[in-house]
């Protein structure tokens, strides 16, 4: 754990600490520590929360919840956690109650250990992806007003005389659907309820570490109902990459033909001629500006340019740069969004961190470079601004456009169309799997009113920048775990925080068990309606 700055740290706990570490004469060879190690422990993070914390109002407000006070109401069980894996679980319920899907706790070298870590992130390696899975895939009936209608929405090869799509679910493990959604829900990473219903359903079917392995049996049971029969199954948990799925659900655009595929989307063009393109996203990723600048060449050379453009971005990634994108899609200028930092104790090596990136030559986010140009903008930002919001003792900085990515910290962050680009109107197709940049995305669409949005709002989660640190046990070197905190806001061009606070859609168009197999040709049917290319 890091020593607290005199600048922000209560007086009570830098004692307590001192106090636990002239105690510590002998540490415990434990990684999970004592009780007073670990209530010391738990008071660190309380307060380094606090101190450290973007919190969105408007999320909180939505959820009705205040995340300190559900945190410290976690106090109990952590002193009490006396193994690893308690402890660990312990961390990622505490983590969980601030409901930010970005926060993760993360294993890491030397520190808590488990048996099982499938799902999960741990530092310095790949997470292991291989999470064994059931034989099906459930969904839930998003038209279902308590978010406790879950069906079968695909059968792995070899299954299907045994279960069908579209059978329901009411039971799962013996427990009622909304009881083990309520099992679950500490455990889920989300910052809005779409979101973590969709995260619950792709749950059910898993073995995860993500849950603790208490939760699970030999199998997965399951009770369904199918017409008026009734009948209980136990599933086994196989090799995911054994399982072949009918991918029955999966996007689809009737009368539309693949034209090229890239990193960030597949583009269709239309059998019949018609005046549009439909691109299927994938994510705001390391090629996102190659790729946009194909799509772009494309167009302009075999006369697409005028087309009406399609993004189905219901299985989007998110990523960065994406008003790259949205330079190429629209005719007109836009705002982008904007993003601002929290001053804590933090802020002077969040800057010495992305300084000396920028002097390897890469400000990055995973791997995504952040930035259209080399970093400078966003340096300087960091440097003058932001250096004299902390020295002023100031809450937060001032907002500026997100990043600094398309514009330096004067700008007004209204970008112009770039050459060449689409002159037709604009239909994105949303939905609660994914957010992050996407919410973004989203959001600039809708805040400039650069198109119609079809389907359902985005998952609900961003933000600027996350502080992650490795927790040790008051009074020695042992290290626990990695722990997160959202640093910053993302600022929707409307000036609305866009954290819990997704844009919403023009038209609602939910995802149920009835139009479940149909659902993106109800998608495209209603797109080109509004394009007037409707039958």
């Amino acid at each position: 754990m890091l020593t607290p700055s005199s600048r922000n740290a209560p007086a009570a706990v830098v004692a307590l600490l001192m106090v636990l570490q002239a105690a510590c004469t002998e540490p415990s060879s434990e990684t999970v520590g004592t009780a007073e190690q670990r209530a010391a422990l738990f008071d660190y993070i309380i307060e380094r929360t606090g101190d450290r914390e973007a919190f969105s109002a408007i999320k909180n407000e939505r959820l009705g919840i205040d995340p300190l006070e559900e945190m410290r109401q976690q106090r109990e069980d952590f002193v009490a956690a006396e193994t690893e894996e308690e402890l660990y679980y312990a961390l990622v319920r505490l983590s969980n109650a601030r409901r930010d899907r970005h926060l993760d706790v993360a294993l890491v070298p030397g520190g808590l250990e488990l048996p099982d870590s499938a799902g999960l992130s741990i530092v310095g390696t790949e997470a292991d992806t291989l999470v064994p899975h059931a034989p099906l895939k459930v969904q839930i009936d998003f038209g279902n007003t308590d978010g406790t209608e879950l069906f079968v929405s695909d059968v792995a090869t070899g299954w299907e005389d045994q279960l069908q799509i579209g059978d329901r679910v009411l039971a799962i493990n013996g427990e009622s659907v909304g009881r083990h959604r309520e099992r679950l829900e500490p455990y889920i990473r989300y910052s809005s309820i779409p979101n973590m219903l969709w995260r619950f359903v792709e749950m059910v079917p898993q073995r995860t570490a993500e849950v603790p392995p208490s939760y699970y049996g030999n199998g997965l049971r399951v009770e369904f109902q199918r017409g008026d029969e009734r009948f209980t199954m136990s599933l086994p948990y196989l090799d995911p990459d054994s399982l072949v799925w009918t991918n029955v659900g999966e996007p689809a655009y009737d009368g539309f033909e693949l034209v090229f595929e890239t990193q960030t989307y597949h583009l269709y063009a239309s059998e019949a001629d018609l005046p549009v393109i439909v691109l299927q996203w994938h994510g705001f990723r390391e090629d996102l500006v190659q790729d946009v600048d194909r799509l772009a060449e494309w167009a302009s050379e075999t006369g697409h340019l005028d087309n009406a453009v399609i993004v189905d971005a219901t299985r989007s990634r998110g990523g960065s740069k994406g008003a790259y994108a949205v330079q190429h899609l629209v005719s007109r200028p836009f705002t982008v969004p904007f993003g601002n930092l929290k001053m804590s104790d933090v802020i002077p090596p969040f800057i010495d961190d992305k300084l000396d990136e920028y002097r390897r030559g890469q400000v990055d986010d995973s791997g995504v470079s952040e930035t259209v140009d080399d970093g400078a903008w966003l340096i300087d930002w960091l440097q003058t601004d932001v250096q004299a919001a902390y020295d002023a003792g100031q809450e937060y900085s001032n907002d500026v456009p997100f990043k600094l990515a398309h514009a330096p910290r004067q700008s007004d962050g209204v970008l112009p169309p770039a050459d060449p680009h689409f002159t037709g109107p604009l239909v994105v197709f949303s939905g609660p799997r994914r957010g992050s940049h996407l919410d973004q995305f989203v959001a600039t669409v809708v805040d400039n009113d650069l198109g119609v949005v079809l389907g359902m709002p985005a998952g609900g989660y961003s933000n600027t920048w996350e502080w992650e640190e490795t927790l040790r046990l008051p009074g020695t070197d042992q290290a626990v775990a990695q722990f997160m905190w959202s640093i910053g806001h993302t600022v929707r061009a409307n000036g609305e925080v866009l954290e819990g606070n997704p844009a919403e859609v023009d038209e609602y168009i939910p995802l149920t068990r009835e139009n479940f197999r149909a659902y993106y040709d109800i998608l495209m049917q209603r797109a080109l309606t509004h394009l007037g290319l409707g039958t």
